[in-house]
């Protein structure tokens, strides 16, 4: 199951963030210093790190993660195609505050000063992703491998599973925190569903992706329903907006 035509056509944000999720991890996996990313009682509370708290949004601290985050992020697309660019860049931000505030106040709980209790990565966005993909995103197709029964959305769940255990309790909690705002986005708690940026804001990232080699023309953003079938996008546009 793909998100739709290939490429990046009309998700410049999501590609973007793609992008600057990829030189993060490299950035720091080069300099060997990935084991520091991820945050701890005392990142947040004791000596806060600013630089820890703006690279954990981005990087991830490890290769294998690093590979199912960015499949993750780049199927999550369909949602860009869908919902248009500015109120996708509504849902990252409101995404990633949202997950960072249920990390903060469960480390706060867990009050444990002697490791990072956090690891790095935009788990807060792609979990939350995952809220609409569960509700809006129906099956359209059912297969066997083995005598087991799979869905034609089997497989994102499997890559959203080993992500979300690939550090296990490092993982597991910003994983759980992001699918709560995922929730909270679609219970469109303070109208959040109806906010939008400044179109400025948009079409700067507009400008900042650069075209793809190989990518098809531009189509219209609402007629990219790829593979998707197509009472889907209404399904998508009504529950989202």
């Amino acid at each position: 199951m793909n998100g739709g035509p290939s490429g990046f056509n009309n998700a410049p944000v999501t590609k973007t963030f793609v992008i600057a999720s990829a030189l993060f991890t490299v950035f720091f996996g080069i300099q060997g210093r990935s084991f520091k990313l991820g945050l701890s009682y005392q990142d947040i509370f004791t000596k806060l790190s600013i630089w820890k708290l703006i690279t954990s949004v981005f990087a991830f601290s490890s290769t294998p993660e690093l590979m199912f985050g960015l499949y993750l992020l780049y199927y999550f697309r369909v949602f860009e195609r869908q919902i248009g660019s500015n109120k996708y860049s509504v849902f990252i931000l409101f995404s990633v505050m949202a997950s960072f505030l249920f990390e903060v106040m469960a480390v706060a709980i867990l009050k444990d000063p002697t490791s990072n209790l956090l690891t790095s990565g935009p788990y807060g966005l792609i979990f939350a992703s995952f809220v609409p993909f569960f509700f809006d995103i129906p099956v359209s197709t059912w297969f066997r491998i083995f005598g087991v029964r799979f869905s034609n959305k089997s497989f994102i769940y499997l890559a959203g599973l080993q992500l979300l255990l690939s550090s296990w309790k490092r993982s597991l909690l910003p994983g759980i925190c992001g699918i709560l705002a995922g929730s909270l986005y679609r219970l469109n708690v303070f109208r959040i569903r109806k906010a939008k940026f400044p179109e400025f804001i948009t079409s700067f990232f507009s400008r900042l992706s650069w075209p793809s080699i190989g990518n098809p023309p531009t189509t219209p953003a609402r007629n990219l329903a790829g593979n998707v079938p197509s009472y889907t996008t209404r399904q998508v546009e009504a529950s989202i907006l």
